[in-house]
């Protein structure tokens, strides 16, 4: 099954009733479902359809859960197994799991719960479909297709964009804020070219002054200025055949645009200090992450640069737009990071993955992989909870609005009732969130605890979107 198309979860149980309901909760996932009545019936339908998820009641009249987990983990081993079962207990719980099961799901489970384990089984299925095609990609020798990870329709259109202009050899201007990822994209479209057997220069032109980046791309020759004891190739001659990756540039001067501009329309130049001039095939990518539209307006970027430059845009979205993609991609890190440094941390529980998914994400997926990387590092269980995330909701809203400097006093109180009414809404949920967790999630005492009438404490919990969670969790 292609990694794009819409996942399928099968459900498994005797009783028409938690069939029909199971399927009514999951429809507000973004996949398909079907249910069947008894595990007979389930393993000949997989045999003409393949299915991401099987969730299986675990007794059965006619062939039971146990049966059903140890025939899919031998005849459909890609397919992730979870057990839900009436009679639950430490021992069976045990049994299932070390069968292969990936969850064990005790009745009566709220609709929360059910689709917390759904969410948790699809994006780790999704991290094993994608690793699965990188590992067929690399044995056939072809490029890789792409490494951006998330099933979303914003990453979907840059996937897509991509493919169309890698093979050409097309100008590519990316967008987007930093930590969006767009080196990463840069290598796909080079990684897809028909320039992949060849160099790929990634540049970061705002850590360089315009001397030394004018010499870093086009060379230059001994004594052309003070400091140059010999000659030198520049990154153009380098790459030549390849692709250069010019980030962030919106920093270069109108000087070295104009350079760029004449390099960009003849492919040719002279090294500081040469008199032969120098002519090289070399496929550009530019990324910023300015508005250029609005800098060649306020006469800080040149025109005919920008429009030269402005032949392919691709925008790259904030990982906040792309929520489904968060745990995904999250996955992905924690397999990084597990192997880099020899752990076995299997997941993220319940309350991490709502912690990671309401997360603003102001840097982005580098921020989210920063996270990961400490997450693994204080994990000291075989799931990251948000004990192993500190940071999270640290660098958040209010920091952001803090940056924005008020220009007027009207502006000032407006921003100032923003910020007190964000922190109280944060204190509040922080404070609910506390209070269930240090009382094993019952809402009867976890009110009383904190001296709340049990009304005004569910109160709270719906105006936050607290929702009660698996308390074994």
């Amino acid at each position: 099954m292609a990694i794009d198309q819409l996942p399928t979860i099968l459900i498994i149980d005797d009783e028409l009733l938690i069939c029909r309901n199971c399927t009514k909760i999951l429809s507000s996932l973004d996949c398909e479902v079907e249910s069947v009545l008894n595990g007979y019936d389930a393993l000949k339908l997989m045999e003409e359809k393949h299915f991401d998820v099987v969730i299986t009641d675990l007794k059965m009249s006619r062939l039971g859960g146990m049966e059903v987990l140890n025939r899919v983990k031998e005849r459909f081993n890609d397919t992730i197994v979870i057990v839900m079962t009436g009679y639950a207990n430490v021992s069976s719980a045990v049994e299932v799991m070390k069968m292969g099961a990936f969850d064990y799901l005790p009745k009566p489970f709220t609709p929360h719960e059910l689709r917390a384990v759904v969410r948790l089984a699809l994006a780790h299925r999704q991290i094993l479909k994608q690793n699965q095609q990188l590992m067929l990609e690399k044995k056939s020798s072809k490029p890789i297709s792409h490494q951006l990870i998330g099933n979303s329709h914003k990453i979907k259109k840059v996937i897509s964009m991509v493919g169309k202009v890698a093979t050409t050899d097309s100008t590519v201007l990316l967008y987007g804020e930093s930590g969006t990822g767009k080196e990463l994209v840069a290598r796909a479209v080079h990684a897809n070219s028909m320039r992949r057997d060849n160099v790929f220069f990634a540049v970061d032109c705002g850590t360089l002054t315009d001397n030394f980046l004018e010499s870093e791309l086009f060379g230059h020759t001994k004594g052309a200025f003070t400091g140059a004891y010999k000659d030198k190739i520049g990154i153009f001659q380098q790459a030549d055949k390849g692709t250069v990756f010019l980030d962030e540039i919106s920093n270069i001067s109108m000087e070295i645009q104009g350079k760029l501009l004449r390099f960009l329309e003849t492919r040719t130049f002279l090294p500081l200090g040469g008199t032969t001039i120098q002519k090289v095939d070399v496929r550009f990518i530019f990324a910023t992450n300015q508005k250029l539209e609005e800098m060649v307006a306020d006469g800080k970027f040149r025109e005919d640069f920008y429009y030269r430059i402005f032949v392919y845009p691709i925008h790259l979205p904030r990982l906040n737009e792309r929520k489904t993609d968060i745990l995904p991609i999250a996955y992905y890190f924690l397999q990084q990071f597990n192997q880099n440094m020899g752990k076995r941390i299997t997941g993220f529980d319940d309350m991490a993955v709502s912690g990671l998914t309401e997360y603003s994400w102001p840097g982005n997926v580098r921020e989210l992989k920063n996270m990961i990387e400490r997450a693994v590092i204080l994990c000291e269980k075989d799931q990251v909870t948000m004990k192993d995330l500190p940071l999270l909701g640290e660098v958040s809203e209010i920091e952001a609005m803090i940056e924005n400097v008020p220009r007027t006093n009207d502006e000032l109180k407006k921003l100032k009732k923003e910020i007190r009414q964000l922190a109280v809404q944060k204190v509040e949920r922080n404070f609910i969130l506390n209070a269930l967790a240090l009382n094993n999630w019952n809402i009867t005492i976890a009110a009383r605890e904190t001296g709340l009438q049990r009304t005004n404490f569910q109160g709270l919990m719906k105006k936050h979107g607290i929702t009660r969670r698996n308390k074994n969790k």
